[in-house]
């Protein structure tokens, strides 16, 4: 057993949903997240940089004495895969949301036809594509960046019936209905909270694979092999930290986490690696 905390970072409130799914299948966890609201977001950024963001991000959850770090953020998921001052062995363990996703999307597929939308560092690296390949090499996969996406999330567009959010999904999304993928990757964590209206123009025959949620059940899976889940009775803590305003942040907690959320938001500033 571990009472320590459970790590979450991503570069913004998008790996909320990653929290908002681990919180409901690990209820007696502690969670500290980190969004790196100053600097959102990372897809923009070159390789170099976002693996130096990365690097602190991590540096700050280790000063939190976490037992396992989640990063709940496509770009740097896709970063820490091919950087090598990722490899090797760490303390405390990570994982990114590149290779539960891919897994599940793999075990859903039923044509081979599997479909990613994502930033465009995460679609630039093929990350994504790798990894799916190394799991079925028939499988063909249609990658998509979505710029817009993230800015009209963390601003609240994300309504079914919302006309500029419609407009540039149905323009990403022409592709992946042309392609017929029956299986489509939400590969950053904001996408989720577009589910509704991803789902209606996909039509209900595709199946959305939710990268955040994956990667809170693989983190399950991994801290029940391993031992090292809270022994404790009581309802964890959620402590959430942002580089920007914490006001603004708040205001995008509520809208992934729910009216129920109970836990802290606090400015934190981070150090160079």
């Amino acid at each position: 057993m571990n009472n320590s905390p459970i790590g979450v970072f991503d570069s913004g409130v998008g790996g909320l949903t990653c929290v908002k799914e681990l919180a409901k299948l690990l209820p007696h966890e502690d969670i500290v997240y980190l969004g790196d609201t100053a600097r959102v977001p990372y897809g923009t950024r070159s390789k170099e940089t976002i693996a130096e963001y990365t690097a602190q991000d991590m540096e700050f959850l280790r000063g939190h004495n976490v037992k396992m770090i989640l990063v709940a953020c496509g770009t740097a998921s896709s970063v820490i895969m091919s950087s090598p001052e990722f490899s090797g062995n760490t303390e405390p363990s990570y994982s990114g949301v590149v290779k539960p996703a891919a897994n599940a999307a793999c075990a859903s597929t039923k044509n081979g036809r599997i479909g990613v939308i994502a930033t465009g560092a995460t679609i630039r690296s093929g990350s994504y594509g790798k990894v799916i390949r190394s799991i079925d090499p028939s499988a063909k996969v249609i990658g998509k960046a979505c710029p817009m996406f993230v800015p009209l999330v963390e601003n609240g567009y994300i309504s079914k019936d919302c006309a500029p959010t419609r407009y540039f999904a149905e323009e990403y999304l022409e592709c992946m209905k042309r392609e017929q993928v029956d299986t489509l990757i939400l590969g950053c964590t904001h996408y989720p909270l577009l589910a509704d209206l991803i789902s209606d123009i996909m039509g209900d025959g595709v199946k959305l694979i939710s990268a955040g949620a994956e990667l809170a059940r693989f983190a399950v899976k991994t801290l029940t092999f391993s031992d090292e889940l809270a022994e404790r009775e009581e309802q964890g803590s959620q402590k959430l930290y942002c580089t920007d305003s914490p006001e603004l942040f708040s205001e995008n907690v509520e809208r992934f986490l729910g009216e129920s959320f109970s836990g802290t938001v606090e400015k934190c500033v981070l150090t160079a690696h």
